[in-house]
């Protein structure tokens, strides 16, 4: 069963490294995910996962203070609306419009519903 975890963790990685330079693919949940399944399959897979700093800094932060910077709202949901607004505007279907707007919807009120992460909580590490 820890060759899936790992299996998973290791598809979450690649996806939420892509989610650096690809609006589509949110980078922090997915290396969440990578983070849970490194934890649950290979202790060496997440020493080396947390070996990143971006990585590293996104996971402790989350697990710590179970709360995101506010520059990571920012660039997330503005991002999400770029993307919605583009896509709504190329697809041609009332009912698949209405759809990526209650999507839209729904990710920005999950990403807001995490408390601000502030500047000093990052310090007391």
């Amino acid at each position: 069963m820890k060759w899936l975890w790992n299996i998973i963790g290791l598809i979450s990685f690649v996806l939420g490294f892509m989610g650096m330079f690809l609006p589509i693919l949110p980078t922090t949940p997915l290396w969440l995910l990578a983070a849970f399944c490194f934890m649950k399959g290979s202790q060496k897979l997440y020493d080396w996962a947390m070996s990143y700093n971006t990585f590293n800094e996104i996971v402790t932060n989350f697990r710590i203070h179970r709360a995101i910077p506010m520059r990571i709202k920012i660039i997330s949901t503005s991002t999400l609306w770029i993307t919605i607004a583009i896509s709504c505007i190329v697809v041609k279907r009332l009912w698949l419009i209405i759809l990526l707007l209650v999507i839209a919807v729904a990710v920005t009120c999950h990403i807001l519903s995490f408390r601000t992460l502030k500047e000093d909580d990052t310090n007391r590490r």
